[in-house]
């Protein structure tokens, strides 16, 4: 047990130096301890392996980028290196390989840990390490199926592979993603084993969602696999849409409420999102772009994990007005 404790102090220890670039003085008040224990435990992430330092030819800009979209969106930002050469797949790794990291540091017993399905998350997946905890669950936060295929297999294999790596219990949310009628989710939603799956996403202590796009290179899953139909499409269109989160649609400045598809959308709205304490969204790609500011002005990010290049990017079309602030607290 005590083994176990000083490896978790190890992990936080780097994950806010490395990571966060956060001060000793300051990393030793979040763990109770002194600076020179910090000392200790971050030259031990290095020694055991847990930390490898890599020089590259040209200076990274990320620490101060990472300080300018905290300071602009009120949340907390962890911006990946990239050289600027990357590929959408290996910027797509990296930001996968940092979030799942992260979400081991977070997560921890007695917690629900919420996850959306999509490239992104399955992306994370591969990189999970394995974290055994106790009295842990995670919840589906949207639905799967689709009028193609089931899509639950995918969703269910995702979501397996979370609840593997933290020995948590694993809770599937067997409805579609869309329902072809507002009147039928209405009637589902009042299904007890519906509802045993909506509290428990109401519980959760941590949502894990990336930003849906409408084109790309590496295609959001919602639209490239068979969830919607070419109207919907059209109408997503027609209506301003520029992408969703956990297929709950979003214009560009964040709204979400009159998009008529959202009524018959599984995943939770923004409104319902928010009461999550911890919300980490997860992108890389320039054609998340305009989603990500879309989730950011609805004020759904708590933390994001971002690649270099597309927070550059960010910050180059973050015109049109301030964020609405991202972090927000549980309802009581």
């Amino acid at each position: 047990m005590e083994v176990a404790e000083r490896e978790q102090d190890v992990l936080r220890a780097a994950s806010m130096y490395y990571l966060q670039d956060l001060k000793m003085e300051v990393i030793a008040r979040h763990l109770g301890t002194s600076r020179s224990t910090v000392s200790r435990l971050i030259k031990r992430a290095r020694e055991t392996g847990l930390v490898e330092i890599t020089l590259r030819p040209a200076s990274t800009r990320a620490p101060g980028l990472g300080r300018t979209v905290a300071a602009a969106y009120g949340l907390d930002a962890y911006v990946v290196p990239v050289p600027d050469s990357a590929g959408q797949v290996e910027r797509l790794d990296q930001v996968a390989m940092t979030a799942a990291r992260l979400l081991s540091s977070w997560f921890d017993s007695d917690m629900v840990l919420g996850v959306a399905w999509g490239t992104t998350l399955a992306t994370v997946s591969r990189f999970l390490a394995p974290k055994p905890t106790r009295g842990s669950a995670v919840v589906q936060l949207n639905g799967a199926a689709n009028m193609r295929t089931s899509g639950i297999e995918y969703a269910s294999d995702l979501i397996s592979s979370f609840g593997t790596a933290f020995g948590a219990a694993v809770h599937h949310f067997s409805v579609p993603a869309f329902f072809d009628f507002p009147e039928t989710k209405a009637a589902m939603w009042r299904e007890r084993s519906v509802l045993r799956v909506l509290d428990m996403q109401r519980r959760a202590d941590i949502a894990l969602f990336s930003v849906g796009a409408v084109a790309g290179a590496v295609p959001s899953h919602v639209y490239a696999a068979g969830y919607l139909d070419d109207e919907d499409v059209a109408t997503l269109h027609a209506e301003g849409v520029v992408g969703d989160v956990c297929t709950v649609f979003l214009r560009a400045d964040g709204s979400w409420r009159d998009v008529g598809l959202n009524a018959r959308a599984t995943g939770p709205t923004p409104e319902e999102l928010v009461r999550v304490p911890r919300r980490v969204c997860v992108v890389a790609g320039d054609n998340k772009i305009a989603p990500l500011l879309a989730a950011l002005r609805a004020g759904v990010v708590t933390d994001l994990v971002i690649d270099e290049l597309t927070a550059t990017r960010l910050l180059e079309h973050a015109g049109g007005g301030p964020a609405r602030r991202g972090r927000g607290r549980r309802a009581g």
